[in-house]
């Protein structure tokens, strides 16, 4: 998918809701259990209710990779029954060298069909290339992430005191463009987005931590849009664990159309 593609659904559905996928079976409602594949079941019924209320779908890769070859079937299933007009994103996190590194690309670009995958960018240019060489794709590079332990690394201060996201912004930024490159800025840091905006103006940002772990869309948007609305606001368990009974995927569009409404302000 295109920038201008991506920014037009924005736009048309008044929405930059992203809908992470983190479909855990041990919180699955017990009533899917008897379906053939109830992995498949419950992420059908999610998207059914909310396909219209959001721009991306996030599967977070480890949930289905830990049910070995069945979670992957349920993967691709998920993957075929996404409309093709909504961004896909591949929360995989992957990061290696070489060969490695286009063999999950390969993956996650020609197998899969994802629009997106999320890198690590720890090892560096070699790690993060592979994945830049596949035309109409994007790789979402992790920045200045939403979870306590970003303070470990992300947030120490380098030589000149920048700190250790900052490089990574900066430096990411000889490697890709605004046209296929993002990166992840959890809205646990709302104070750090005028920074971030400074850094890289134009590029789009895939903000985890709405909802469960605390941020908001109000402070988000307030420091973190561009011209060009510039964000994908994810949102995982806050919406798709909503409910617990047979009437999961209603209370999932409820949650879901509560942040879609307040995202409609911004626009």
């Amino acid at each position: 998918m295109t920038r201008a593609e991506l920014i037009a659904q924005i736009q048309a559905k008044q929405s930059f809701l992203c809908i992470g996928l983190d479909t855990d079976i041990s919180r699955i409602p017990a009533h899917l259990l008897s379906h053939d594949d109830p992995v498949f079941e419950f992420n059908k019924q999610i998207i059914d209710a909310t396909h219209d209320l959001c721009v991306a779908y996030k599967p977070n890769i480890a949930f289905y990779e830990s049910l070995g070859a069945k979670g992957w079937e349920s993967l691709a299933k998920t993957m075929a029954y996404i409309p093709k007009e909504i961004f896909t994103i591949a929360d995989a996190k992957r990061g290696d060298i070489g060969n490695t590194s286009r063999m999950y690309a390969k993956t996650f670009f020609e197998t899969l069909d994802f629009d997106a995958v999320t890198v690590a960018p720890y090892m560096g240019v070699d790690s993060v290339m592979p994945f830049l060489e596949f035309e109409g794709k994007w790789v979402i590079l992790l920045a200045l992430t939403s979870n306590k332990g970003s303070q470990d690394f992300q947030l120490t201060q380098q030589e000149g005191g920048m700190p250790l996201y900052e490089k990574v912004m900066r430096k990411a930024q000889e490697w890709g463009t605004d046209s296929n490159l993002m990166y992840v800025v959890g809205a646990t840091h709302p104070e750090k987005f005028t920074e971030i905006r400074r850094i890289a103006p134009a590029h789009f940002l895939l903000v985890p931590g709405v909802g469960a772990q605390g941020g908001t869309v109000e402070a988000v948007t307030q420091y973190g849009q561009n011209e060009d609305i510039g964000l994908l606001i994810n949102s995982s368990r806050g919406i798709i664990y909503a409910g617990q009974g047979e009437d999961f995927a209603a209370q999932a569009r409820i949650a879901a159309q509560q942040l879609q409404s307040q995202m409609a302000q911004q626009l």
